[in-house]
């Protein structure tokens, strides 16, 4: 059954214009070329007041160096809160530069610092390889804040897609390490449970378009270097197979209502209230993953309004 029908009239549109995606081991590299091709193509020029640097951060784990972009405001004169960013690419495709303008325009609208992660893909680096460097990074701006020009106390994790489950993991990782405080999480449309990749009883309306079953599959059993859905999968790999919510930081979690995503979003947002986690839940009707690349329809302009919203009060209180 078709859920096009359903589909929000303006991302309508966008659909006809995206290129279908078929995930397969043969065709990754194909994938991950095109992203970088669409990237360099759009990738901007620093301005006067805001500084765009290339960083590598050595890892805690004897991995390899971590890449991040760094976007630091630069006539601020407080300590800048600070936005640790994970891309998405459902694990196993993506670089920083996919969100560079909206690093930009973030880091300046906000006046924060974003440094955004670089993390190693599956397959060829599976769990805990993303949630390694992400946390190592975390570690080095908390151990560097000041030194950085940044606020210790005001940092958060913020991720889109595959990038949110690698934040939600780092926050539950954080939590049980006795790691650096986190501030908040700020999830959009994030996979976060496995299990959906093998669910019979999908809600009947998603997971059509652009991020289909077959997809999530590929994706985590790239991650898990096996079968999704089985037992034993950390709750650092999906943050979904967490026993224990509580502790976890102020989080934001956004969805459309056509995403494959919806149901463990909305059933992650309910297991972080009934925990005492203070949760700022939307869903938006009529969206698939990713709506928010149609940046001229009416659903996403409200959606990033509400993101920035939201990233405005965890930063500035």
């Amino acid at each position: 059954m078709s859920t096009i029908d359903l589909v929000d009239l303006e991302l309508r549109e966008l659909l006809e214009q995206q290129p279908k995606l078929r995930l397969t081991s043969e065709k990754l590299q194909k994938s991950r070329t095109f992203i970088l091709k669409n990237v360099k193509s759009t990738k901007e020029t620093d301005s006067p007041d805001l500084s765009v640097s290339e960083i590598f951060v050595d890892s805690i784990f004897d991995a390899p160096p971590i890449r991040i972009l760094a976007y630091v405001p630069t006539k601020s004169r407080r300590l800048l809160p600070t936005i640790l960013h994970v891309h998405g690419g459902g694990f196993v495709m993506g670089v920083p530069e996919m969100k560079d303008s909206e690093n930009r325009e973030l880091a300046s609208q906000l006046e924060c610092a974003i440094f955004s992660v670089d993390y190693r893909l599956a397959p060829e680096s599976p769990y805990p390889s993303a949630l390694q460097d992400v946390f190592s990074v975390l570690i080095w701006l908390h151990s560097n804040a000041r030194k950085l020009g940044l606020d210790g106390e005001r940092i958060g994790l913020k991720g889109e897609s595959g990038g949110g489950g690698i934040a939600a993991a780092v926050a539950l990782y954080s939590r049980d390490m006795q790691g650096p405080p986190i501030a908040f999480q700020h999830l959009i449309y994030p996979m976060i449970d496995d299990r959906t990749a093998v669910r019979q009883d999908l809600h009947p309306y998603v997971g059509e378009f652009v991020w289909t079953q077959e997809h999530n599959l590929f994706g985590w059993q790239a991650l898990l270097g096996r079968t999704p859905g089985s037992d034993g999968v950390s709750p650092y790999a999906a943050a979904a197979r967490a026993s224990d919510l509580s502790g976890l930081p102020p989080t934001f979690i956004a969805v459309g209502g056509l995403d494959l995503f919806f149901e463990e979003n909305m059933f992650y947002a309910n297991r972080l209230s009934r925990a005492g986690v203070p949760v700022e839940f939307h869903l938006y009707p009529g969206a698939y993953h990713g709506f928010q690349v149609a940046t001229k329809a009416r659903i996403s302009k409200q959606a990033t309004r509400d993101s920035y919203d939201a990233l405005r009060r965890f930063l500035l209180g």
